[in-house]
């Protein structure tokens, strides 16, 4: 069974690896670099790679057989379902587990410097690791979403039966969980850290307008390489501000062309709400929970892999 179900998934294993060996040699010749275009490269392949082996080798692994009737020849000889199963399983998800360390390792070498800047410079051009759009791309996080994408992939193809619908939902689905976990699960993983800033001139950093080109909330320098979950403004009586008060309005000039305005003195009239009672509150997961983070992720992912795949076993008894 094992050397049939390698055979069925020799052709995707072998053009993911081959794929992976090209992008490796391509970054190796180019050597490290700040090359946008790249850092961008790396990122977005990172966040595909789970997505397409959910799509392009979850799914067909289970629904190729299911459609052509072969999973019944296969049953009616030694082997169980259960093994039929485990096996296809077991091999997939070893395979999409490697394949998306190896790509993280290759990424994540080549970015390291930029890595390393980001944390160390709040201006910088890059963002920090441990920021949302960056956290999925690092580390070991992507090897937790592979193997989650990848079940997922076989859990739609049994109980839907047909390819392109079942990669349409493995799709939607992971997308679904991409978008939801950075925004309500992985802020609470562990407890984030909360701090009172004062207002002065040096640590003002942007101002936010309205829709009437009203100041509205103030930005503060914040810690370097965090991931800022608030950070926000707040009246004596400790309430979030959505506008500042009028002794301020006047602080932004107009905008000119080609003329730099003064932020100096710009940050300094800001700088007199403190004297009002104001304060800038911040949110945030210091950059020190980069690793601690990542290791809970991908443990979340790994548990939720094999809950899914308690539930294929579970599917299966149902396939005819």
């Amino acid at each position: 069974m094992t050397w049939l179900a390698w055979r069925q998934f020799r052709v995707p294993l072998v053009s993911m690896y081959a794929s992976l060996a090209v992008i490796t040699a391509v970054l190796l010749l180019l050597g490290r670099s700040e090359e946008e275009l790249l850092y961008r490269g790396g990122q977005f392949a990172l966040y595909l790679l789970p997505a397409a082996i959910g799509a392009f080798w979850g799914v067909p692994l289970i629904t190729r057989e299911l459609e052509a009737g072969t999973h019944n020849l296969a049953w009616n000889q030694t082997v169980s379902r259960a093994r039929w199963l485990a096996v296809k399983l077991g091999l997939g998800v070893v395979a999409a587990m490697v394949a998306a360390g190896l790509l993280s390792a290759v990424v994540g070498w080549w970015v390291a410097p930029i890595d390393a800047a980001a944390v160390a410079d709040p201006h910088s051009a890059f963002e920090p690791r441990i920021e949302a759009a960056m956290f999925t791309a690092r580390g070991i996080a992507p090897i937790g979403y592979a193997a989650f994408a990848f079940v997922l992939g076989v859990a739609a193809g049994l109980v839907l039966r047909r390819t392109v619908a079942a990669i349409a939902v493995t799709l939607l689905v992971f997308a679904a969980v991409q978008v939801a976990v950075p925004l309500a699960v992985r802020p609470h993983l562990l407890p984030s850290t909360e701090q009172v800033v004062a207002l002065t001139a040096v640590n003002i950093e942007g101002v936010q307008v309205d829709e009437r080109d009203v100041p509205a909330v103030l930005r503060v320098v914040r810690p370097a390489g965090a991931w800022v979950l608030a950070d926000e403004t707040v009246n004596p009586q400790g309430q979030v501000v959505s506008a500042l008060p009028e002794v301020v309005h006047g602080c932004l000039p107009p905008a000119q062309p080609g003329v730099v305005p003064d932020f100096e003195r710009v940050h300094g009239c800001f700088a007199q709400l403190s004297g009002l009672g104001y304060e800038q509150h911040l949110t945030y997961q210091p950059a020190s929970r980069f690793w601690p983070l990542q290791w809970l992720e991908t443990g979340l992912f790994l548990m939720m892999s094999g809950l899914l795949a308690w539930f294929c076993f579970r599917r299966l008894r149902h396939v005819s």
